[in-house]
């Protein structure tokens, strides 16, 4: 059994900055690949960013690319989203995603989830 737990989402105002993390328990071993994804109430769940183990291999939505930074620590089972530059329309529930295969970029592909923190970001 895996569980993923997202923290860090919170009320901030444009320009300012938050870290989300998604800490994996159980079965670490599929946590090979971790994706962020949000989404906002009547839309699809939209990619943000993801990184393979091998953490030279980041991927980006273009929405922002330069502004935010993903990335694991050593143990490889948590994943972060450095949030900077905050923009309204970055307010969402944010999730993480882990293991599966196929494209990074589509929340199809992943195997397991959590259960999301909110970001909103006031103008």
């Amino acid at each position: 059994q895996v569980q993923l737990v997202e923290s860090g989402g919170g009320l901030v105002q444009a320009g300012g900055s938050l870290r989300l993390s998604c800490a994996g328990s159980g079965r670490t071993d599929i946590m090979y690949r971790m994706g962020w994804f949000r989404q906002v109430p009547g839309k699809e769940r939209e990619f943000v960013a993801a990184i393979s183990r091998t953490i030279d291999n980041k991927y980006y939505s273009d929405s922002v690319k330069g502004r935010f930074t993903v990335s694991r620590d050593g143990a490889k089972n948590t994943a972060f989203l450095q949030m900077n530059s905050l923009k309204p329309e970055d307010t969402a529930v944010y999730y993480c995603g882990a293991g599966g295969s196929g494209s990074y970029y589509s929340p199809s592909a992943y195997n397991y989830w959590g259960q999301g923190t909110q970001v909103t970001v006031s103008s």
